[in-house]
């Protein structure tokens, strides 16, 4: 029981983190700005 519990918040964890990422990504003003917020997603370790 408690392992399906750990689960569940994972995964509740997981989406929360891509809407997050997702909100962020779409809040770019043009197409530059929105490049450099992926290329800083993909050098910040936290994103691995």
């Amino acid at each position: 029981m408690f392992v399906y519990l750990l689960l569940c918040l994972e995964k509740a964890l997981d989406r929360a983190e891509n809407s997050r990422r997702d909100a962020y990504l779409s809040s770019a003003v043009d197409m530059e700005e929105l490049e450099r917020r992926m290329r800083a997603m993909e050098t910040d370790r936290r994103y691995e």
